[in-house]
């Protein structure tokens, strides 16, 4: 079986003695199939300088998946759109992903890129359903809820056909790597819930081991949610785990009490059979 690749183009966090540019967002390369996949594209031009540091030719990338329309996830497509061609690139997320976003002040929080310019900028495939990339890889598309204790919570609101809604980030999705230990899960900030998100990927891909999760999980505090998030991934058998990104060192700490945690930067490089 051939490998899946994985490396880390942008995070908050860097390593010592790997002088990257981080930032407070999101982007991931994966090769898997033949395909090479852009997930999520941070929030400025610097994860295509780090791209090309690490000797990732991203004018090279098949498949442009989003995890979601927030801007730490994909206003850096302003200058990757400038940059690369890519008209026969697949660009897949959900059909609200390029929705207007306010937060509650007012300031945009949502892709500098419209709906519109997606569909001119390349081969645009919005998905709410599963949408398999390859052989390897899905995206999963809207997660629905399955546990009681991952509730979704409004962040500002979104325009919908010309009127303001609140928004509780529907567009939220992540990807189901297939491997030999079980499936990998990809994603960018896991308001849908991680566990819900695990959930729906082993439903969908009829897969019940889950190898590893790398992403952001929006968990900030340690308090009962936490709780039982741990609680239901130790029950997974995880073998690696990488939060990152929208997970404070408090949430990390404790999750590294009970689970295979391991330290996330740019420049990881996550090698799967």
């Amino acid at each position: 079986m051939d490998e899946i690749e994985i490396r880390v183009l942008m995070d908050n966090n860097t390593y010592i003695d790997q002088y990257y540019l981080g930032e407070p967002a999101v982007s991931y390369y994966i090769e898997a199939d033949g395909c090479r996949i852009l997930f999520d594209t941070g929030y400025s031009q610097a994860f295509i300088t780090n791209a090309g540091q690490m000797g990732i030719p991203l004018e090279e990338i098949t498949h442009l998946v989003f995890s979601h329309g927030h801007n730490d996830h994909t206003r850096g497509f302003y200058w990757l759109e400038k940059q690369a061609d890519l008209k026969k690139v697949e660009i897949i997320a959900h059909p609200e992903c390029f929705n207007p976003k306010l937060d509650d002040s007012g300031l945009e929080i949502g892709s500098p890129l419209r709906e519109d310019k997606v569909k001119k900028a390349g081969r645009y495939r919005p998905s709410g359903m599963p949408y398999r990339i390859s052989d390897k890889c899905i995206f999963l598309g809207e997660i629905p809820a399955r546990n009681d204790f991952e509730i979704r919570s409004s962040i500002g609101t979104q325009k919908i056909r010309s009127k303001w809604e609140r928004d509780y980030v529907m567009d939220d999705s992540a990807l189901a790597l297939k491997t030999q230990e079980g499936l990998f899960i990809v994603t960018g900030c896991s308001h849908s819930g991680i566990c819900n998100i695990a959930e729906y990927a082993m439903e969908v891909c009829g897969e019940r081991r889950i190898a590893g999760i790398l992403g952001g999980f929006h968990l900030f505090e340690t308090d009962s949610r936490l709780e039982k998030t741990v609680e239901y991934l130790a029950k997974l058998g995880i073998k690696s785990f990488y939060p990152c990104h929208c997970v404070s060192f408090r949430a990390k700490a404790r999750m590294n009490e009970t689970l295979p945690v391991e330290e996330v930067g740019v420049g990881l490089a996550i090698s799967l059979k």
